[in-house]
């Protein structure tokens, strides 16, 4: 082996030794970024116009211990019932009950491991015949146009790397194939960008008859 051989080979090593390390760091930083930007802009300028001074920062702080009060506050029995006022109050409000139910109830699917919004990971035919993407099932309806009863499957398609959005698409029941794959290990996909997805799909299980469908 050649001396520019080996020099070539090191300089690769090294190279990409070097983009390992300093392409995450700098994908991680302009999200963060992109983050702290859009989250400080929320309180930021009332904050400002109350201390007639601005701070940089100071709204993505305060934005984070408001969370962090909010959770102490319902932590406890008078907090909790206070919010449970506070959301009867919200859903009874036209508009706001659509929108604020809809998105609790997406953020408890994602987050919250004990609520069983997703029913499961399937994979679908998306956005085109012949592209495929994962999906969590969300509903099961029937439909009745006069002629046969069939069912459509509601699946909601997140987009990455922030599963908060997607796309909810109605498929045909034979549209669509159950994963043996846990709605955690769903979410790790999307948010990974599908580095995380396992090395085979594996057919899931039938929900009634405990085998593959």
């Amino acid at each position: 082996m050649s001396v520019r051989t080996n020099v070539n080979t090191i300089l690769r090593r090294y190279f990409l030794g070097g983009i390992l390390v300093i392409v995450p760091l700098i994908i991680t930083y302009l999200v963060l970024s992109f983050l702290i930007v859009k989250v400080d802009g929320l309180l930021s300028p009332f904050i400002t116009g109350l201390i007639n001074y601005k701070i940089a920062g100071l709204g993505l702080v305060a934005t984070i211990v408001l969370i962090f009060l909010a959770g102490f506050l319902t932590a406890n029995v008078i907090g909790s019932r206070l919010f449970r006022i506070w959301e009867i109050f919200l859903i009874k409000t036209p508009l706001v009950r659509t929108i604020y139910g809809s998105s609790k109830q997406l953020i408890e699917a994602i987050t919250v491991t004990e609520k069983h919004s997703f029913e499961r990971v399937v994979l679908v035919e998306f956005p085109r015949k012949g592209m495929f993407c994962l999906g969590f099932v969300t509903k099961k309806i029937k439909t009745d146009f006069g002629g046969e009863p069939g069912v459509l499957v509601a699946v909601y398609i997140p987009s990455t790397p922030a599963p908060f959005s997607g796309w909810t698409m109605l498929f045909r029941k034979d549209e669509v194939t159950p994963l043996d794959m846990t709605v955690e290990q769903g979410i790790k996909f999307f948010v990974s960008g599908g580095i995380a997805a396992p090395d085979v799909f594996c057919r899931g299980k039938s929900e009634t008859s405990g085998k593959p469908d």
